[in-house]
């Protein structure tokens, strides 16, 4: 290999910013062209999008600080895909993102009793979040502090997007607490359970693990027209979005739900699978049965990432205002690069919380401690 053949890829944050290394300093593309006897063709690469978004990025000051409660908190790399929508939806927003750890076991009562420290802290990110995103995930550890972190949420109306698992333990928590349903639960976790309002998929098998998911892209119709969810696709009459799961919300008891105050704003063709939950009186508490996540890009990032983010920020209204047919499109919308001071969200005790902060400047920090993913 010649040396013009050879290339130094450099370690940047954001990743986008390896673009304009290799093809704005170094000239990858006129290598490229060579090796494939195609320069004839145009030879400068179009980089001022990208330009534009990573100077944008070294230039973020005012902090949107996400709770990431789930299971494997232990790994970033296993939330890898939500990390990179939370980001691409944060530079949108014009936000330098906070993601704060939060292992959903250490929200639970026998922590508090086995590991009071690990409680103590583990409630103080909670509840110093700017908003909750709770993600995916299979098996019942932690499945209890998942609830407690909707259900918190949903009391203080403080912005939440539960994926897949996070939107059905939304649905277990609504059901225990609003609709004095005590013994709801998932089939995931107790298969007898009194009030199943997660149940494993009729079509689905229980023997045989491999091949058994609803996976891939499926369509999701909208329901309500005038829900925050629509709005952000850009009013459109149906999205398409990408799945992995075995369980779903018990459609016999839809009904009930919606009744409570639980709106399915989503279905699928059959209008038997749920697909998209919200509370309409909260300013943003939306569940989603796919993984939005997996089509985000920076360029486009996923409207449902956009919403929180937004909501997380005082800037929810502008979005929906400037939201067009589709997905949200990038340099749309006008967003105040000025100071924003969060209102204070009331915990379950009645105090006031303070946002924290202190973060550097320019660098994305999981809990502030310098290891960025």
């Amino acid at each position: 290999m010649c040396r013009q053949q050879t290339l130094s890829l450099c370690m940047m944050f954001p990743i986008f910013g390896v673009f304009l290394c290799c093809y704005g300093d170094q000239k990858a593309h006129e290598a490229i062209l060579k090796v494939l006897n195609l320069e004839s063709f145009p030879r400068e690469p179009k980089l001022d999008e990208w330009v534009a978004r990573a100077t944008m990025f070294d230039t973020l000051q005012d902090i949107v600080r996400i709770a990431m409660v789930g299971k494997y908190t232990g790994l970033s790399d296993s939330y890898l895909s939500v990390l990179k929508a939370l980001l691409h939806a944060s530079v949108y927003c014009h936000r330098k993102l906070v993601v704060d750890w939060v292992a959903s076991t250490d929200l639970e009562d026998s922590t508090k009793i086995e590991a009071p420290d690990a409680y103590k802290a583990a409630w103080n990110l909670l509840k110093s979040a700017d908003g909750i995103l709770v993600p995916g995930g299979f098996g019942d550890r932690g499945v209890q502090g998942k609830i407690l972190a909707a259900k918190y949420a949903r009391e203080n109306n403080v912005p939440y997007l539960g994926i897949c698992l996070g939107m059905q333990m939304a649905v277990v928590e609504f059901a225990r607490h609003v609709m004095n349903l005590p013994h709801a639960n998932s089939t995931e976790f107790d298969p007898n359970a009194k009030t199943p309002c997660v149940i494993f998929m009729p079509e689905g098998s229980k023997t045989h693990m491999g091949g058994t998911m609803r996976l891939g892209s499926r369509r999701t119709f909208f329901k309500v027209a005038d829900c925050k969810s629509a709005k952000l696709y850009g009013n459109a009459d149906y999205v398409d979005e990408r799945h992995r799961h075995r369980y779903e919300v018990n459609p016999d008891m839809v009904p009930e739900f919606e009744n409570a105050g639980l709106k399915f704003v989503g279905k699928d063709e059959s209008d038997r699978r749920m697909e998209i939950i919200e509370i309409p009186n909260h300013q943003y508490f939306i569940g989603a049965q796919f993984h939005p996540e997996f089509k985000s890009r920076p360029a486009k990032p996923s409207p449902l990432f956009v919403g929180l983010i937004a909501a997380s920020s005082g800037q929810l209204d502008k979005v929906l205002q400037g939201c067009s047919n589709g997905h949200v499109i990038p340099g749309k919308h006008q967003f105040s690069n000025g100071p924003y001071t969060p209102a204070a969200h009331q915990n379950t005790n009645g105090h006031a919380k303070k946002l924290a902060n202190g973060v550097a400047n320019g660098t994305y920090y999981p809990n502030g401690n310098g290891v960025h993913a």
